[in-house]
């Protein structure tokens, strides 16, 4: 084994699993008050849980052995019982131990269920949410990662690439958040566009303007999710090798651009350019960019983020002023559509001298039809598996909260604790 690998493996892992509890400030700060601390206990516990499911079944599953690039199973995987300190993936990472692989992939399995609570923000019960995250990533995850990581998989076998999850992670998160906020509804006093402009001209309007409690926080998740960032895309070069180098180049660039092309659209269309634009520009950024982090140039990396922050927030002024989705943290226009602009940029950037493949840019269409074969699975299987798990979790433990106790906020009603104590 090499002791610089691991040496950088370690690193990486320590920084992806940073990126959750920051996903819970980013996302704690963009509720309100009464639901700040409700919101990044959710991130935090749901880390725990999903790290308990990947070393019971979750890990077996993925990267076990493959039935018919469906699914994988290896029984000694289960619990983790049948590895020790000396155990190898010869296929996949064969400088480092498999437990330090395993723990890393625990780090994107955690993350991935985190990310959709911010489509169901301050109205979902939290009993109710534990069981649905058990659910998606046993149903909805762990078929998606083994279809498109496992070198079995099916997606995989025909040729669709994901450097480090914008399929696996990012569509199938923002997919399944959309099909939680149409499920779970809208928050109480959360106004439909329209009616709202309608009965604003007849001096009717009494729908609350929903404001971020805390934007620092919002800036800090977002610095803190850059920072982590860096061990999500340049550790899955699962080296300490010039593939991470580039990865992590990449990754610092498209984030920049993306915040860059956030702020500049919200410039021309709402007149400022908000702190709270930048950090969610930086992060959609990131998003777009991890499947390709380790396939493609600096140049394409530029181009990817710079795309991605226009695409994703004209998709978010859409929901905000035209639809009846109540996707509280615009998580499908940032993970959803950053994760389906990413992937299939792959298709058209990817170069072989980065990540040994090639693109519709230099020569190989048939890249393009592989990234665009695989989002065109996963979108239907996460967006309809999730609202199929989520209706019959609903049957038998109630998704939201009542209407008192979405009044009284989360933090009280489901947790019996308040952020803050100012008096």
């Amino acid at each position: 084994m090499a002791s610089g690998d691991i040496s950088w493996l370690i690193t990486a892992t320590a920084l992806v699993m940073l990126m959750t509890p920051a996903l819970g400030f980013f996302y704690g700060g963009l509720v309100r008050k009464k639901n700040l601390l409700s919101t990044i206990v959710q991130c935090f516990v749901i880390f725990a849980i999903i790290s308990i499911v990947w070393a019971l079944w979750g890990y077996s599953l993925v990267f076990g052995t493959s039935f018919n690039g469906i699914i994988g199973f290896s029984p000694s995987l289960l619990g983790m019982g049948g590895l020790d300190i000396t155990s190898v993936n010869t296929v996949l990472a064969p400088e480092i131990p498999e437990l330090l692989f395993f723990a890393f992939q625990l780090k994107f399995a955690a993350i991935t269920p985190a990310l959709i609570i911010g489509a169901c923000a301050e109205r979902i019960r939290f009993k109710s949410l534990l069981i649905f995250m058990v659910l998606w990533s046993t149903l909805i995850y762990v078929p998606i990662a083994h279809w498109v990581w496992n070198p079995d998989g099916w997606l995989r076998g025909l040729g669709a690439i994901d450097f480090a999850g914008g399929i696996v992670v990012h569509v199938s998160a923002g997919l399944s958040a959309l099909a939680a906020a149409l499920v779970i509804g809208r928050r109480k006093g959360c106004a439909v566009p329209w009616k709202s402009h309608m009965k604003a001209i007849e001096g009717k309007d009494n729908a609350t303007e929903f404001k971020p409690t805390n934007i620092p926080y919002v800036l800090l998740g977002a610095a803190l999710l850059w920072f982590g960032w860096f061990g999500f895309n340049a550790g899955s070069a699962l080296a300490s090798s010039d593939l991470a180098v580039s990865a992590m180049v990449t990754t610092n660039l498209a984030a920049a651009a993306a915040a860059v092309s956030w702020m500049l659209a919200d410039w021309v269309i709402k007149g400022k350019p908000s702190a709270v634009g930048v950090a969610i520009g930086a992060v959609v950024g990131l998003v777009a960019i991890t499947p390709a982090a380790g396939f493609v140039t600096v140049p394409s990396a530029l181009i990817i983020g710079l795309a991605a922050g226009v695409i994703s927030n004209l998709v978010a002024n859409w929901r905000l002023g035209r639809s009846r989705i109540d996707d509280s943290l615009d998580v499908f226009a940032c993970h959803g559509v950053g994760g389906l602009w990413g992937s299939i940029a792959t298709g058209i950037f990817a170069v072989a001298t980065v990540g040994g493949v090639n693109g519709l840019l230099f020569g190989n269409p048939g890249q393009l039809v592989a990234q665009l074969l695989a989002v065109a699975v996963v979108v239907p299987f996460a967006f309809f598996g999730s609202y199929i798990l989520l209706k019959i979790v609903n049957v038998f433990s109630p998704l939201r909260v009542s209407e008192e106790a979405e009044d009284a906020g989360l933090d009280l009603s489901e947790h019996g604790e308040e952020a803050y104590q100012l008096d």
